[in-house]
């Protein structure tokens, strides 16, 4: 049985991945050029993607630049992402699993860590601190990377996802401006930050308030255009042996509004229910499995909100731009002007509505077929009528 060449869920390095040709460019620029750079865009766009894909041409053609990953999508507190941060960069010090140990105690002077490594030390290497001494002396955690580059006389790359949940921790403010002060003085480390939640990264280095303000390059990430998915798509079905028109791929991408995870998702199902050729009755029933597949988090999406909210997303739907009108609040029920302006702002917030030349749009453009069908009963098949 031959693998899918769609990818989604994950991140994607090979054959899946798409284009992206001027970002992994500029990226990689930045990258051993030492600029630190911050990567924005929606949920699902291909931010993981393109930062594993850069960091691994890096470091395929780099020897002297060393590269840590530290996703904080599980980290709730400044002490786990000290203990995950230390960690990441003691792992990425040596190819060899055998020096982590000996790295891990020649980096530090104040603190003494304490080290656990398993019967797969690549996957079941651990460090930890005790946690008053850690507190009078994590400047020496935070400035790790620093001394690690230093005293190999190496560049060290620091990648970081999920950023904006520091914002979670305790006492952030202080926490954050410590990060800034002691990284911004570092000569021979480069950090990429990006995470899924947009306003936070927006609100994080746009700000002036907020002590990461200009702290490097700001990349925010597009969609890839649609001639690019349809080529991809249509390669991607000749090369397993399947056929699918070009016409059906724009289909396909059209469907999905270019948005990279869906896209993946829709050809994946499209290609999965083919033997020979794609058409559209088979598009039709991937669209069908892929709605089914999203709605119990469309629908713990929805639920969470109230119900002007879900008039508000109505009144996006029908094309209403002008959301604070008489005539929009009376035929929507959408409340009073502070109502839309709240409701609005959530909204764009938890990236379910952006804004565009004229009005707002939804972001999830499958979300957006499941919400239309389900709350305006509008069929999700109808692009294939007539």
């Amino acid at each position: 049985m031959k693998n899918s060449p769609f990818i989604y869920g994950t991140t994607v390095i090979n054959d899946a991945f798409i284009d992206r040709k001027n970002e992994i460019r500029k990226l990689s620029d930045n990258l051993k050029g030492g600029i630190n750079t911050a990567l924005i865009s929606p949920r699902r766009w291909g931010k993981s993607s393109l930062v594993e894909k850069t960091i691994a041409m890096i470091s395929k053609n780099n020897k002297q630049i060393r590269v840590a990953v530290i996703d904080l999508f599980t980290v709730s507190s400044a002490e786990q992402f000290m203990e995950k941060f230390a960690r990441e960069l003691i792992r990425a010090s040596s190819s060899k699993w055998q020096e982590w140990a000996r790295n891990a105690r020649t980096f530090f002077k104040m603190l003494l860590p304490k080290i656990q490594i398993g019967i797969d030390p690549v996957n079941d290497f651990s460090i930890s601190f005790n946690w008053e001494e850690m507190k009078k002396n994590e400047d020496e955690i935070i400035n790790l990377a620093e001394t690690i580059a230093k005293q190999k006389k190496i560049k060290m790359i620091v990648c970081i996802d999920e950023f904006q949940n520091i914002a979670d921790f305790n006492d952030f403010e202080s926490f954050e401006k410590k990060l800034r002060a002691i990284w911004q003085r570092q000569q021979n480390v480069t950090y990429c930050i990006y995470g899924s939640r947009r306003h936070m990264m927006k609100d994080i280095f746009n700000n002036p308030s907020k002590p990461f303000y200009r702290f490097g390059d700001i990349m925010l990430l597009q969609k890839i255009v649609r001639n690019e998915w349809i080529r991809f798509i249509s390669k991607s079905f000749t090369r397993t042996s399947k056929q699918i028109t070009n016409d059906d791929a724009a289909l396909i991408t059209d469907l999905m509004q270019c948005h990279s995870w869906y896209v993946q998702q829709l050809a994946h199902y499209t290609w999965n229910l083919t033997t020979d050729r794609a058409t559209k009755d088979i598009i039709e029933k991937a669209l069908s499995e892929l709605i089914n597949a999203n709605t119990p988090f469309y629908q713990k999406e929805t639920e969470t909100l109230s119900t002007t909210q879900l008039n508000l997303l109505v009144a996006v739907l029908n094309g209403e731009s002008r959301l604070t009108s008489v005539s929009a609040m009376t035929t929507y029920r959408l409340g009073t002007p502070r109502n839309v302006s709240k409701n609005k702002t959530m909204l764009v917030n938890n990236d379910i509505i952006q804004e565009k030349k004229e009005g707002f749009e939804f972001v999830d453009p499958a979300f957006e077929l499941w919400f239309r069908h389900t709350f305006l009963n509008q069929p999700i098949h109808k692009h294939f009528e007539g």
